[in-house]
């Protein structure tokens, strides 16, 4: 599974990263790596939820 990671810095410094294919999979960090690692752990665990539920 191949997932797009998209990022943006916020007016507050912050960086954000988003996977659209997963709703709701954003999230910040101090740093634009911080914040895409944080992004993919997300969309793993998503993931293995779905899996686990039968939704995958």
């Amino acid at each position: 599974m191949r997932f797009t990671i998209e990022t943006e810095r916020e007016t507050d410094g912050r960086w954000i990263a988003e996977v659209p294919e997963i709703a709701g999979a954003m999230q910040y960090g101090n740093t634009r790596e911080e914040a895409i690692a944080r992004a993919k752990a997300l969309a793993l665990r998503v993931v293995a939820e779905r899996i686990e539920n039968g939704k995958l």
